[in-house]
């Protein structure tokens, strides 16, 4: 993430479900024998990740300078050079502390560190940059392959004295079936987006959540992608994988997006010529005709092909499809038994081919009503209401990352909150694009929302964004500040919300009379105090 968000220290949990065959005395008693088991456990791993490499003296760790979604992958390194394995990993990761592959970016990191967890490509916003700096980090430490584990769920899981594991339902590694009730397009006739409100039927399933949890959905491949990706391989359909067709594993099991270096190592063996010298330099990160970031594993058959592999060779060169994480937008008080999202459906057009995001066009174009999905809640770290429902709040989230901020006021308003909320929305035109347009002008009517600060792109010559409104509004935004505000971001870490931090901390400057270095401490003792909190992709 672009923050520095502190990580909270997780709560408490019951290891075992009540539905466990287990009096409530039994299921006390084996929770605190399990939790103590994990702490001597948690205790000892850390001692050893923690450790330095022999031969080199002890680092004193501060608080992670590199854990900065914005900040470019070589920055990050080169604040971790010298660190012990684990702050290494952990500088490798996205910096978004997102949950998608069953961790924090830290524990990911620990757990990779420690052996307890071998794969490495589990980071989905981090990609092939994550997983190769990885790789060459792990190089030399466990043997070569051991990041190639088939793919399966991961989570929070426990083991009982038999073997058995106990996984939390309605977690990553054990999710549950809710139904697909609508994907209704948000964007007015003309807009260049087509932006959904999903709506999701989650009654009867167990789930709970709070406003600033993310909903989980493990999609499924586009049919027509599979088939053409058969058709290259010149495999039927029906050809068995792991005890299913071929064709229903490479839609429900595995990306079929950025082709693997894997991939490309072993088509180099399947090729000669001018193709292996290219498959060679893919497999190593290079980039010899300057389109490796376009190649996804058709693609990839395409440019290197034609080539008839083993088809069980080349599934295990593949990596598994990944849960996909989305802010909900509703709230459990106003929509009990419901879960939205607020989702853009990504399509694209590259080699003269259309290009879909599998979630994303999962759920507008390929799921029925009706349809079951598998799902489940993400937890929010440090992404929170303020307790105190007088605390006022500045929400700051633009396109699609309105939609946390639709579940707050929804929230706030079903709870009387009395706090001022003020929220700055942007997006492309005001005419098409004016997400939740009706909603945002009912929450002012009715005082849920006190401000409503719009900033259109595309609108005129020059464009305007949120940060720019932000600006504008410089000495009430410092006295809403001032006034103890909570200040929320939600949207893209590289660019967005890297420039609303840096607008914040100049509005900070002048109005605190703040030299630089003083506004870069507020923001920093903001966000210590959970004031400045950030849900960013």
């Amino acid at each position: 993430m672009s923050e520095m968000t502190p990580v909270v220290p997780p709560p408490t949990l019951d290891l075992l479900p009540e539905t466990a065959p287990f009096s409530r005395e039994q299921r006390v008693w084996l929770n605190g024998f399990f939790a103590g088991l994990l702490s001597v456990e948690a205790e000892a791993r850390t001692a050893r990740c923690n450790a330095p490499p022999a031969g080199q003296p002890e680092v004193q760790e501060d608080d992670a300078p590199w854990h900065d979604a914005a900040m470019p992958l070589d920055e990050r390194m080169q604040l971790a050079d010298g660190r012990p394995l684990p702050r290494k990993l952990f500088a490798a990761m996205a910096q978004q502390d997102c949950g998608q592959c069953g961790y924090l970016c830290e524990t990911y990191a620990a757990a990779i560190a420690d052996g307890a967890e071998t794969r490495i490509n589990l980071c989905v916003p981090g990609g092939r940059e994550t997983s190769r700096m990885l790789k060459r980090l792990m190089d030399g430490v466990r043997p070569s392959g051991s990041d190639t584990v088939a793919p399966t769920p991961l989570g929070v899981t426990v083991s009982d004295p038999e073997g058995l594991t106990l996984p939390e339902r309605g977690t990553r590694d054990a999710p549950v079936e809710a139904i697909f009730r609508m994907a209704t397009r948000l964007n007015a006739r003309g807009s260049e987006k087509d932006t959904r409100h999903v709506v999701f039927d989650i009654a009867g399933t167990g789930l709970g959540y709070a406003p600033g949890d993310s909903f989980g959905i493990y999609p499924r491949n586009d049919p027509a992608l599979a088939d053409a990706v058969l058709a290259a391989l010149r495999v039927p359909g029906d050809f068995p994988i792991a005890g299913k067709p071929m064709r229903e594993a490479l839609i429900a099991d595995f990306s079929l997006g950025q082709a693997p270096d894997m991939l490309f190592e072993l088509m180099s063996y399947l090729v000669g010529g001018e193709r292996r010298e290219k498959a060679r330099a893919l497999a190593k990160g290079q980039d010899p005709d300057g389109d490796a970031a376009a190649l996804d594993v058709l693609a990839a058959l395409e440019k290197l092909g034609p080539v008839s592999p083993d088809p069980e060779a080349f599934v295990e060169c593949l990596e598994a499809l990944q849960p996909r994480l989305y802010s909900i937008a509703s709230s459990p008080l106003v929509t009990p038994g419901q879960i939205h999202l607020t989702v853009d459906a990504v399509r694209y057009d590259i080699g003269g081919r259309r290009r879909l995001g599998v979630a994303s066009t999962f759920l507008a174009d390929r799921t029925k009503p009706g349809t079951g999905a598998k799902v489940y809640i993400q937890k929010a770290h440090g992404f929170a209401l303020p307790a105190d429902g007088a605390t006022p709040i500045v929400m700051v989230g633009p396109g699609t990352g309105i939609a946390p901020f639709r579940s707050f006021l929804w929230q706030r308003k079903a709870a009387k909150a009395a706090g001022g909320a003020w929220l700055f929305f942007g997006h492309q035109h005001e005419a098409t694009d004016f997400l939740y347009r009706d909603e945002l002008q009912a929450f002012l009517s009715d005082g849920t929302l006190t401000r409503l600060s719009t900033a259109w792109s595309r609108d005129r010559a020059k464009k305007v964004y949120v940060q720019d409104r932000m600006r504008e509004a410089g000495p009430e935004l410092w006295a809403w500040l001032r006034d103890g505000a909570h200040f929320y971001v939600c949207g893209d870490a590289r660019r967005m919300a890297k420039d609303v931090e840096s607008a914040l901390m100049e509005i900070s400057s002048r109005g605190g009379q703040m030299s630089e270095a003083g506004a870069r401490d507020f923001i920093a003792e903001l966000k210590a105090a959970g004031r400045y909190q950030a849900d960013v992709y």
